[in-house]
């Protein structure tokens, strides 16, 4: 397996473990955990495996799943 797959592989598996910890959370901070994991997945995906990229598309998808409002 690649690295760069490999990588994707690890951070989808933790993203997965990490959700199950949400159970408590407030709705915001949920969104803000689905969007680093997600934007560290992207980020991931698309700069090869750089950590700088994983890194980069964390914080953005966390500061974008924090600014999403849900209506009810």
């Amino acid at each position: 397996m690649c690295k760069g797959k490999l990588t994707t592989a690890a951070l989808a598996a933790t993203l997965l473990l990490g959700l199950s910890a949400c159970s408590n959370m407030s709705e915001r901070d949920r969104n803000t955990a689905i969007g680093a994991g997600a934007g560290a997945v992207g980020g991931s995906v698309l700069t090869g495996g750089s950590t700088l990229g994983t890194l980069g598309g964390a914080v953005v998808g966390g500061v974008i799943g924090n600014q999403v409002e849900t209506k009810k």
